[in-house]
């Protein structure tokens, strides 16, 4: 009672701060998974060769012959935007407790909100267990899998942010539904798939570090042939979309996925093309969080939970000991 007490001293945060937030942790979990990708085609996966300090002794890099003091600091500097990533998170459970608050049935809000920071510790471990076993390619892609779903989520955080709290009712066919969930479970293959041409490739963080002994060649064959089933899925969505009482919005959020999983293709053929250059690396992690951005936006835009009512605090009557809440401009 006493943390929910100093909770409700909090302003209450307007509905343009609660979509601030919810973009804000959108950006912080899809940014940190493109900075971990320049840690690696950099080769400074093991500039910290320890976990969690930098070196034995020490937290942050130290002068050693045995490692590029840039590396050290591209490593250093990717670890401390997790501080960044956590800010955000806290940011999040502070806005949705906040409206808890004055608004007891948005419990849904808090737990989606309380997935950021439990993912930042997850993310936490799992790169702890990377950095002692060495970069190993099959820990490195578990590291990167498992921001993925913290991607998702934040979108989710996001709508739910604009949305009521009504069950969800669908705004879709049951064929589309079922196409959608498909979509998902491909999306997922996609990525899996892509962590193993990964592990396969040149970059894998550090010289020394062991890469998956299969022929690459193979491997983005797999890749693609996956991602043009997800394409195929897609397109097989919008057709039954077109039987109509499609809304507006969702057929936007469509093109969108369009858009940004045919440029994904594109830039994944060019960088296999090139030889697989250390930028186009990084732009093609971008490009996936990008593409499960989209992903998630059409999934949450396929169903509809009602109009918010809560971007203001309760009324005088029915807030904490009858005050009113000051608002977060």
């Amino acid at each position: 009672m006493a943390l929910k007490s100093l909770i409700a001293r909090l302003p209450y945060p307007s509905h343009s701060v609660q979509r601030a937030i919810g973009v804000a942790a959108i950006v912080a979990q899809a940014g940190i998974g493109v900075t971990g990708s320049v840690v690696r085609v950099t080769g400074s996966g093991l500039g910290c060769p320890t976990w969690p300090q930098c070196f034995p002794g020490s937290l942050v890099p130290v002068a050693h012959p045995e490692f590029d003091t840039l590396n050290q600091w591209i490593e250093f500097s990717n670890r401390m935007l997790t501080g960044v990533v956590i800010l955000v998170s806290a940011l999040a459970v502070l806005a949705a407790w906040r409206v808890l608050v004055d608004h007891p049935q948005r419990r849904r809000l808090v737990k989606l909100a309380w997935t950021m920071p439990g993912g930042v510790v997850l993310q936490a471990v799992v790169g702890g267990m990377t950095v002692l076993a060495k970069l190993e390619w099959w820990t490195v892609a578990i590291h990167f899998l498992a921001s993925t779903p913290l991607i998702w989520l934040a979108v989710l955080l996001l709508r739910a942010f604009n949305e009521g709290d009504e069950p969800a009712r669908w705004l879709v066919p049951p064929l589309a539904k079922k196409l959608l969930v498909t979509l998902v479970v491909a999306l997922w293959g996609v990525l899996i798939a892509g962590t193993t041409v990964t592990g396969a490739g040149p970059h894998g963080g550090d010289p020394e570090t062991h890469r998956l002994d299969a022929p690459i060649e193979v491997l983005a064959r797999v890749h693609g042939g996956l991602l043009v089933f997800y394409l195929l899925v897609l397109a097989t969505f919008g057709l039954v979309l077109m039987r109509g009482g499609t809304p507006a919005a969702l057929w936007r959020r469509y093109a969108i996925v369009w858009v940004v999983a045919l440029a994904q293709g594109v830039l994944g053929s060019v960088q296999y093309a090139l030889g697989i250059p250390e930028a186009l690396v990084s732009l093609h992690v971008l490009g996936s969080a990008l593409v499960i951005v989209a992903t998630a936006a059409l999934w949450s835009g396929a169903r509809d939970r009602g109009a918010v009512t809560t971007r203001e605090p309760a009324p005088p009557e029915s807030g904490v000991n009858g005050v009113p809440s000051p608002v977060m401009r």
